[in-house]
């Protein structure tokens, strides 16, 4: 019964020091190295970098009129944004029409 013990306990001591070594070189990922005019420096990424895409939250209004011009909408024009979604009107060949964009990063289309 001893030697059953002694046996898990490696086992999960094994198990355990596998599992945090991974994690202590992961962390050396968010570093960068950067050449720039105040010279070379190292540079410690932030989850929430201001100059990353992740930074963005939503699809702003700008970006959904862009991508309603895309999808063949002319003289697209912005008529409703909310927490959920925002809605841009604009002209087809066939006439009049609209394009409801989800209110999330990379604004996808709803319908």
């Amino acid at each position: 019964m001893l030697k059953l013990l002694s046996n898990a306990g490696l086992v999960l001591a094994l198990t355990l020091g596998g599992a945090v070594a991974p994690a202590s070189f992961a962390q050396a990922q968010d570093l960068e190295f950067r050449i720039g005019p105040d010279g070379a420096r190292i540079y410690e990424r932030d989850r929430y970098d201001r100059y990353r895409d992740d930074y963005r939250r939503g699809c702003s209004p700008r970006e959904a009129q862009i991508a309603a011009r895309e999808s063949g909408l002319r003289r697209a024009e912005v008529v409703r944004v909310t927490n959920r979604s925002v809605t841009v009107q604009g002209w087809t060949r066939y006439g009049p029409d609209r394009i409801v964009f989800a209110n999330r990063r990379g604004c996808p289309e709803i319908g």
